[in-house]
């Protein structure tokens, strides 16, 4: 797929089908994440895949808005090391939306749910996935869509400003 397309067809999916994804196409979008730019290639990121139904239900009842990670066919947990680099959110981010993109090239549907600086919503993660991953920045639930939302973003051309 084009990375335009790609870009222009992604939507957040909220509605999963059951289906399995194979181990390799998991580890196809982790890649495409982890070929992100970060500050002084720090790479702070580490990302813990969940695929255990009891672990997604417990992920789930704690982070208010990723209840469709019990319908998804894994969470993806994103970890920044602080220590690593000043910007590890801004790297994160940039390892985020390359495994959005990723994941709708090969037809997979993606929600991203914020967690830090919600302490709220950190804290309970840690507890759940241990401490030793780095801070939850977010969680991203990916499996197969049963939805196709309309798309909600657009050219604003009021938001550009050119100084030539």
């Amino acid at each position: 797929m084009e990375t335009s397309i790609a870009i222009r067809e992604r939507r957040s999916i909220r509605q999963y089908r059951p289906g399995e994804i194979p181990r390799e196409d998991i580890v196809s979008i982790l890649e495409a994440a982890m070929m992100a730019p970060s500050a002084r290639n720090a790479r702070p990121w580490t990302f813990v895949v969940v695929t255990d139904k009891v672990t997604k239900d417990k992920i789930v009842k704690v982070h208010p808005y990723a209840k469709m990670g019990a319908q998804a066919e894994c969470i993806i947990i994103v970890c920044g090391n602080e220590s690593l680099s000043e910007y590890w959110q801004q790297d994160c981010g940039a390892a985020i939306e390359n495994m959005l993109l990723r994941a709708e090239d090969m037809g997979y549907g993606t929600c991203w749910c914020g967690m830090y600086p919600n302490m709220d919503r950190v804290e309970p993660i840690q507890d759940i996935i241990g401490k030793t991953e780095g801070v939850p920045m977010a969680l991203i639930t990916l499996g197969i869509p049963d939805e196709k939302p309309e798309a909600r973003g657009k050219f604003e051309e009021s938001k550009v400003r050119f100084i030539d």
